[in-house]
């Protein structure tokens, strides 16, 4: 884990609701730069929309979001990317009539660092090349196969060269074989020095990348450790795991 004491993200007392639905209930959690934090939950616990008040598609009903000290509550996500903050989707987006270079250039394009076309083009390669879809490179992003489509959508987050890089399910559809390669890429990108926050379902894997980890439950943080302090979580094993078996099976990847 990389060491650092510099807090990227700060989600305090944050609450959305919609309508008479509490979607998130105070949540409240510190990121630190560098590391990968985990964030898992039932289905409906208000996950991605949590993604979506901290990436600017919702404002938060109550509550701050704070990103490299400036609060970026409400903020519209064009906005927020240009501080640094990408994402991906877990119903991959790709710009199907154009290429896959070119759904990468736009994502440079539009970065914090706002590159030209001639600049995109270069970032787009070297990304490609380093999520290894660098051989499709002049496809069309329609034509790829759902594991190429989820690496597009982490290619394009990643060529806008962002500071914090949320994941939600990148590994949702890939078979095992893709989900040892897409970990792989998820630690790389770390090693680069970008923070991560990831969404995921597959357990074993995000427990084995993950520093630490919080769980939602009806929209509220009802834990928060290390992986290992998780998995034997009496009331994670309760709301989420249901048979205390499970957490072992679930670290090893049974």
């Amino acid at each position: 884990m990389t060491q650092n004491n510099e807090t990227i993200l700060q989600v305090q007392n944050v609450s959305k609701r919609f309508g008479g639905l509490l979607a998130v209930a105070e949540v409240t959690f510190d990121l630190p730069k560098g590391q990968i934090l985990g964030l898992i939950g039932p289905n409906g616990a208000g996950k991605t929309t949590l993604f979506n008040v901290i990436n600017g598609v919702y404002a938060p009903t109550e509550g701050k979001v704070i990103f490299r000290g400036t609060d970026v509550s409400g903020w519209q996500p064009y906005d927020v990317v240009k501080l640094g903050l990408a994402r991906t989707h877990q119903i991959v987006r790709p710009l199907q009539e154009l290429t896959v270079l070119e759904n990468v250039m736009a994502g440079a394009c539009y970065g914090h660092e706002n590159r030209s076309l001639h600049d995109a083009e270069e970032i787009a390669h070297e990304v490609l090349n380093f999520v290894n879809l660098d051989s499709r490179a002049n496809q069309l992003a329609k034509s790829l196969n759902v594991g190429q489509k989820k690496r597009l959508e982490m290619a394009r987050s990643l060529a806008a060269r962002p500071h914090l890089l949320l994941l939600d399910e990148v590994l949702a559809g890939l078979n095992p074989t893709e989900i040892a390669e897409m970990v792989e890429v998820v630690l790389k990108i770390r090693e680069q020095g970008i923070t991560i926050l990831i969404i995921e379902h597959v357990m074993h894997a995000l427990m084995n990348v993950s520093d630490r980890v919080i769980v939602l439950d009806y929209g509220r943080l009802i834990a928060e450790g290390t992986p290992d302090e998780i998995a034997n979580d009496e009331k994670v094993i309760e709301a989420y795991l249901g048979d205390p078996k499970l957490a072992e099976k679930l670290m090893s990847g049974e």
